[in-house]
């Protein structure tokens, strides 16, 4: 690989500086590139976007030798992630921010960049591996040895164009041995913590930093039971998500969750846990790794949450953009908004954000023959 430019996204973070490290132990011309995404107050060393995770990303840089830019993304990460973030909280939607940031941003704008500066690659700290099967021509978006790691569920808009071009030098490490990696080399960022918030959001409190950012958004309405009636005033759709139970302000005697929030009536309705399970899903915006759906309905395993485990499903194309998704086991919580990720073996299908809940039990036997 030796003289290959490849731009590594640095966050100042362990995992992109030792993705950087590897790269250069394998010969690569390494130019790290820190995007400024969202400003920051100084003292905050939690989020990738922080003026102090520059400056460890710019340490880290010098460490090696490598040289090290700040290129400003703040209006696109405005446009593409802040606004899409608060819009669909406002329409009682639950979003992803991590999947839209790197399908609009590192995969997409950070890329052109990088192959605009003559880079043939670029490379981030993600938990996933890139193969390239040579039966098919095409490339496979795979999980990461370390499971407990796997990030390919934010990664599954990535098409052919992108895996072509992009390295995950930490697919097959163990996060342990990433974070030793880190000591040995004496990069400075080895001891840091993982940031474990949205890196836009510092207080935690996503319904603030919805109501500080789109106007309107202090907009009351209703509680209601499962069958109508009315239980309270509620302090606005986007203080709420599916399978919510702490912090509704409800007093009836027994727990109660958010089973749904219809945006056009401004109500939250709330139900016993069994209601939270359901076992059919549409999702919209379908992503397919090959660049194809497949030809009908398709037993895969399926993620509706970045923290889900994969459960048994049958996925039927719905055209080329959307999809339905039907479990073997109904699912608690299935939440629009979020994603849903189909796999095939360790291989990404692709996946879609979900629009609907299909309110139906359905029997497995005969129902499908695949």
């Amino acid at each position: 690989m030796s003289g290959k430019r490849v731009v590594v996204a640095m966050s100042g973070g362990v995992d992109s500086s030792v993705a950087a490290f590897l790269l250069q132990q394998e010969g690569y011309e390494v130019i790290g590139i820190t995007m400024q995404i969202w400003p920051r107050p100084e003292d905050d060393t939690k989020a990738c976007c922080s003026l102090s995770a520059v400056d460890d990303a710019r340490r880290v840089a010098w460490s090696l030798g490598i040289k090290h830019y700040v290129l400003n993304f703040r209006d696109e990460f405005k446009a593409r992630v802040i606004d899409y973030f608060c819009s669909e909280y406002l329409l009682g939607r639950t979003p992803n921010p991590c999947i839209a940031c790197n399908r609009y941003i590192k995969f997409e704008s950070l890329l052109q960049k990088a192959l605009a500066y003559g880079a043939e690659y670029i490379a981030t700290g993600h938990y996933a591996r890139i193969e390239y099967d040579q039966t098919s021509g095409q490339f496979k978006l795979s999980t990461a040895y370390d499971r407990s790691k796997d990030q390919t569920y934010f990664l599954y808009n990535m098409n052919q164009y992108q895996l072509q071009h992009t390295l995950f030098p930490l697919g097959g490490y163990l996060k342990r041995d990433v974070r030793k990696t880190a000591k040995e080399a004496g990069l400075p960022v080895a001891e840091k913590p993982e940031s474990q918030e949205i890196c836009f959001v510092s207080s935690g409190r996503y319904s603030q930093f919805v109501e500080e950012h789109h106007g309107g958004a202090k907009r009351t309405g209703s509680f209601r039971g499962s069958h109508g009636e009315y239980l309270g005033p509620h302090k606005g759709i986007h203080h709420y998500t599916i399978g919510q139970r702490r912090g509704l302000g409800l007093v009836l005697g027994y727990p109660v969750y958010v089973t749904r929030i219809d945006p056009e009536t401004n109500t939250v309705w709330v139900g016993k846990e069994e209601e939270l399970f359901q076992s059919s899903l549409i999702a919209v915006d379908v992503n397919y790794v090959s660049g194809l759906p497949p030809d009908g309905p398709v037993r895969v395993t399926a993620k509706i949450r970045s923290s889900a485990p994969r459960v048994d499903a049958v996925a039927t194309p719905l055209g080329q953009d959307k999809l339905r998704v039907d479990f073997l086991v109904p699912q608690r919580a299935i939440t629009p908004g979020q994603a849903v990720v189909l796999y095939d073996g360790d291989a990404v299908v692709g996946g879609g954000i979900i629009d609907a809940i299909i309110d139906e039990y359905f029997r497995l036997k005969g129902k499908w023959t695949i």
